[in-house]
């Protein structure tokens, strides 16, 4: 399937609010907790969504149509949102998110992107050149890697309690994306 801009900005306005539907008013015991050694809890992963929605994804649409491959984008400091976020609550974090993917969302439209500037191509540190195409179907599979990556959080606090039925529950099988 083809990156459809449309398409992509439906599914990054969803993503706010599925993710609040899944942990908003949990208790400390789901969301502090993460899978083991050098893994984030879910309240960690949502502060990374807010940090990345203000320092990755607009700028570096915006650093594309305005200079194209000539400037290289900045490394993404995946740990980044540590110190920003600290002391804030799940809730403040979840609604900094909504409000910070709103904001962007506007700014995506009013671009009035068209077939042109999708094939536009940009300077990332680690992948080399990339187009707009490519940097926002991106940004709607990072969603969803992290809203897979909340529901293992979630699960994996149960993989005991669960007794024999683990072997039929995939999720706490998986070792995908975890703290990176």
């Amino acid at each position: 399937m083809e990156q459809e801009l449309g398409d992509t900005i439906a599914l990054l306005a969803r993503t706010p609010g599925a993710v609040g539907a899944l942990v908003r008013d949990l208790t400390e015991n789901w969301v502090a907790r993460n899978e083991g050694e050098k893994t984030w809890s879910v309240q960690e992963v949502v502060a990374h969504l807010a940090y990345v929605e203000r320092v990755d994804w607009m700028p570096r649409v915006r650093l594309i149509l305005e200079s194209g491959e000539e400037r290289t984008f900045e490394p993404l400091n995946r740990w980044g949102f540590a110190q920003e976020t600290r002391g804030k609550s799940l809730g403040a974090l979840l609604d900094e998110f909504a409000r910070l993917r709103a904001q962007n969302l506007e700014q995506l439209r009013g671009l009035r992107l068209g077939d042109r500037e999708m094939k536009l191509r940009g300077r990332h540190p680690a992948l080399g050149t990339i187009t707009l195409t490519e940097l926002l179907a991106a940004w709607a599979v990072h969603d969803l890697t992290h809203l897979h990556q909340i529901s293992r959080i979630l699960a994996h606090q149960y993989r005991e309690a669960v007794g024999p039925w683990a072997q039929y529950l995939g999720v706490l099988r998986c070792d995908g994306h975890s703290g990176e």
